[in-house]
């Protein structure tokens, strides 16, 4: 097989697969600091309790999540040499910061939120959450920059066949990065908020003891999933003219009349500077999903009647949207990503100069090895969330409180003694 193949199926593989970790993470803990606050503020029980449950969910999530991200890293130094040695300079500052800022800070304060249910006040105790959500929201940020410079270029100059930064501020101000940020949020936002109203809709269709509760979670996670929705498509249609400037090939515009194939083929050769033909498959399977999804909105209102939702048609309706979101975040991937191939960066360095000079062999047993792997944890992650998601908001560990210490027993009565 062809090396360069093996390498961009594998990082297709876990790249997509990591991806959609942090879709949920990204939506649920979102949905996390609307229910901790809500509790803070109203004083209600039912808030803590769909707290701690929501919560065990996003920490099984989280937890796996971390562990895809790095067996994901290790490929850009077995896979991707070409890239890291030519764009290492400038790709990896926002990564370092995505790192070092806010990954570290976020499994920090994820820590002590964790484990200070019951130990700190109440008030600190959601300012952590706050924190995790903030700097999760940061990490996407940085992750969005470095994404962003290979879509577009910009900032830097080469200097002895390695690219060098010049302009920081370049790099926050990347055209591809305006309208991309928002999307990847709306997205997760619009995962998360149907992740939460499917498993509500399947409560309520068990009739399980818990209604008012997850009934409470149903129309939350609705009112999220519509709003992500909103604002994925109304991030995504501006991306056709900002991306489309700078990338005149991700959409359909004919190279040779954009003036770059002429500049491309005199710098690296004759060839084909085309994206695949299949990748309007998913734009429009993004699409579509999007304006079912948008429909919503008018149905929104119906399920604030308790007879609707007494309805079981309308809940199932509600749990068959669940995966729509995730198909959606896959096929929004592949847009973005194979829409720039050839290049791994756009007009700069093509994918066949960026992969390593490793043989095929080598390289299948890391794509199987990889694969499994990431396959594996996927897995494990989908049936803890699933079983833990079954058994509902009833004795739950997260925040459940500490037993109090047994009492001690009086001492017994010195035995006379008789002379």
């Amino acid at each position: 097989m062809d090396p360069l193949l093996i390498a961009r199926l594998q990082f297709a593989s876990t790249a997509s697969i990591h991806f959609l970790f942090v879709a949920v993470t990204l939506g649920l803990v979102t949905l996390l600091v609307y229910l901790q606050t809500a509790g803070f503020v109203t004083k209600k029980p039912r808030y803590e309790r769909l707290t701690r449950y929501w919560g065990t969910l996003y920490v099984i999530n989280y937890v796996l999540g971390i562990a895809t991200g790095i067996v994901m890293e290790f490929q850009f130094g077995l896979n991707w040499s070409g890239l890291s040695r030519y764009v290492g300079n400038v790709f990896g500052a926002p990564l370092a910061i995505e790192t070092l800022v806010a990954f570290f800070l976020e499994s920090t304060f994820l820590g002590m939120w964790i484990f200070g249910w019951h130990r700190l006040r109440r008030g600190v105790h959601l300012a952590l959450l706050w924190g995790v959500a903030v700097t999760a929201y940061a990490s996407a940020y940085w992750v969005m920059v470095a994404n962003s410079w290979l879509q577009n270029p910009v900032g830097y100059e080469v200097r002895d066949g390695v690219a060098h930064l010049t302009d920081f501020a370049a790099l926050l101000t990347n055209p591809t990065l305006t309208y991309a940020l928002p999307h990847v949020l709306g997205a997760a936002l619009m995962a998360g908020g149907l992740l939460m109203a499917g498993v509500s809709s399947w409560h309520l269709i068990r009739r399980t003891a818990d209604h008012a509760l997850f009934r409470t979670s149903l129309r939350l996670g609705l009112v999220a999933g519509l709003l992500g929705t909103t604002l994925t498509m109304g991030s995504g249609f501006p991306q056709f003219g900002a991306v489309g400037a700078v990338q005149p090939t991700k959409f359909g515009a004919d190279v040779a009349e954009a003036g770059l194939l002429e500049r491309w083929a005199g710098q690296f050769g004759p060839g084909d500077y085309t994206p695949p033909e299949w990748t309007g498959v998913p734009l429009e399977l993004m699409m579509m999903i999007a304006f079912v999804l948008s429909w919503g909105i008018f149905l929104l209102p119906l399920f604030y009647r308790d007879w609707i939702i007494r309805l079981r048609f309308p809940l199932y309706l509600v749990l068959l949207t669940t995966p729509l979101p995730f198909v959606a975040l896959i096929s929004g991937w592949l847009v973005r990503e194979v829409g720039r191939q050839p290049w791994a960066v756009y007009g700069l360095l093509p994918v066949s100069e960026a992969v390593s000079p490793v043989g095929s062999g080598t390289l299948l047993s890391s794509y199987v090895g990889f694969t499994l792997l990431l396959g594996t944890l996927a897995v494990v992650n989908w049936v803890l969330m699933a079983r833990h998601a079954a058994r509902g908001a009833d004795d739950l560990a997260l925040g459940r409180p500490p037993e109090p210490p047994p009492a001690e027993l009086p001492e017994p009565a010195p035995v006379p003694v008789h002379a």
